[in-house]
Parts: C-alpha cells; structure tokens; sequence
C-alpha cells in the first residue's frame, strides 16, 4: 500500500518542512491547512460524505504510524492523518505545545479540511491532545478513542518510578523536561534514540525495520522537530493545570473509547478514565506492546470501526 519516500513538488510549496521527504500512502494525498496561524500537515483518503476519523500520533512518531490502519478505514470512512505542530511535516513553532493550545489548532485544521463533525482516535501524546480537544470542542466529536497513554493532570503520574521494572516506561518524561540538556545530547543521535524507543516500547523488537525508523529519526532532526518534540514534555504541567480546571467545570460527555495492549504501558486506558467520562468502552489488543496501531492494525481499524459504528 505504500511507495517510497519521494518529495511531491505539487505539495512542495505548501510544505513547511522542505528537508524531510514526504511518504505516500496509496489512495490518499498530502494536504495543508491553516490552523490559526499554524500550517498543520493533514494525509486525506477514503470516502467523502462518510462519517470522518481524525488520527493522531504522538512521541517520537508521525503520521506514518496510522499508516496500515488508514487503508482499512477508507472503505467505510472520510480519514484524515494529521501531523501534530512540530511533528512530521507540520509546521514547528518556538511554543504554545501545551495540549489545550495545540487542540485548538488541530481542530482548526479539521474545521479547514472541511469537516465539522468527526471522530478522534490518538496514540501517545496525540492522545494528550485528543483528551484536550474532546473538554475544549466536544460538541464537535462523535466519539474519541485514546490508545496507550497517560493523560496529564488526570492519570500521567506526577512521580517517575524508580525500580527498574517500570522506570524503563516513563524514564524520559522527566530527563526531557531539563532544558538544554537533552538537546546536547541527542543532536546528532536522534537514530540510536529514536530506534531504543521504538525497539524496547514495541512487543516485538522486530515491529520496525530500518526505513520506518530512519523516518522517525529524520522527522525529529528536522528543522527543530528535537526541540518541538521534548516542548510537549517541557509543557505537560501547563497541560494539567488546564485539564484540571476544565475538569472543574464539567466531565467528558462525548463515548470514550479507552484502547489498552496486552504489554502496554496502561492496562485498562478505559478504566482510568472513567471518572471523568460519563460514558467510555474498553477494548484490549492482544499481542501488542505501546505502538498498537502499527503492531496490530487489522484489530485496531476492526475496534474504530465498531466505535464508530456504535455511535451511529
């Protein structure tokens, strides 16, 4: 379903990040809005008219991680991939990553590409987003499926745990948020640490060959994408203290469909959430460490398309 990167010269111009090749998917196109200032990369396919599914990636991913779940969607379904500010091929501003300022981006670009109503599925960071967007504009959604993350202020501990069977999870939340330092040492290294990540997070080591790492890798390096990655960790408090005082004020109304692995890093996504959620739904994936859209995407589409399905 995928071809190699090229660069695409009839998007090119749009493209704020000219020094990383864009990837192509089968049947989808590479598009651009302006999300209130900010140009955010948007991948757009399947049936329009269809009910729309908003995907989010998050740490340290692109788009590209939905990339075996999108094709599975578009018989059924309008899907938009979009790349987060400081992600992929979005543009990278110097601040404003806290998740409730990047929400209102995010949901701007949807607005932008046409959509007024959607669904919102979200991995990782993007998962930090989506619980953002969903207190901010939940009007707007259908539904909103978070997969394997803890969401700050709500369930993201405020202490990182020191014994090594579970320190090796969370480790990075803190060492990202020392300014300076994790830039001195990472530039240059973004392969070996993206690849630790992707190797040590995912059920099988053998999840992501060399090309998918390297994609990753170079998205980081690019054009301070090292810099706009660690903005949303160096920004995660300011995400709390917003999340906890829109929680004052009301819970999540919109169906929350918590997304758990059999070896992730939150054993039931569901059932963490559900004291701020008037309504969620628990699944698990079998077989899968933290990336579950790319370990096990046939059950990830499968488990969207019901939620959707059960909305309607």
């Amino acid at each position: 379903m995928t071809s190699p990167a090229t660069s695409a010269p009839h998007v090119s111009e749009s493209n704020p990040v000219r020094d990383l090749p864009l990837r192509h998917l089968a049947g989808f196109t590479h598009r651009w809005a302006d999300a209130d200032g900010l140009r955010l990369h948007a991948v757009e396919g399947g049936r329009p008219g269809a009910p729309a599914v908003v995907l989010l990636a998050g740490f340290p991913q692109t788009w590209w991680a939905w990339r075996k779940v999108m094709p599975a969607l578009a018989d059924r379904f309008h899907v938009l991939a979009i790349d987060l500010p400081g992600q992929g091929h979005s543009e990278r501003p110097e601040g404003g990553y806290d998740t409730h300022t990047v929400a209102a981006h995010v949901h701007a670009a949807v607005r932008e590409l046409g959509v007024s109503r959607y669904t919102l599925a979200a991995h990782d960071i993007g998962a930090w987003v989506a619980f953002s967007l969903a207190l901010g504009f939940g009007s707007h959604l259908r539904g909103v499926a978070l997969l394997d993350a803890g969401i700050p202020g709500i369930t993201l501990p405020e202490a990182i745990p020191t014994d090594p069977e579970r320190a090796w999870k969370t480790w990075h939340f803190a060492f990202h948020t020392v300014p300076g330092l994790p830039e001195t040492l990472l530039a240059g290294r973004e392969r070996e640490y993206v690849g630790w990540f992707l190797k040590a997070k995912a059920l099988s080591p053998d999840t992501f060959d060399d090309a998918e790492t390297e994609h990753y890798a170079a998205a980081i390096a690019a054009d301070g994408g090292l810099r706009a990655s660690l903005a949303y960790y160096r920004d995660a408090a300011e995400s709390a203290r917003k999340n906890r005082e829109a929680l004052d004020r009301q819970h999540l109304t919109v169906p929350v469909l918590g997304v758990s692995s059999s070896h992730g890093s939150i054993p039931d996504m569901a059932a963490s959430l559900s004291p701020w959620a008037d309504n969620t739904t628990r699944t698990v994936v079998p077989d899968a460490g933290h990336f579950i859209p790319e370990e096990q995407p046939e059950a990830v589409a499968a488990a969207l398309a019901d939620f959707i399905a059960t909305d309607d």
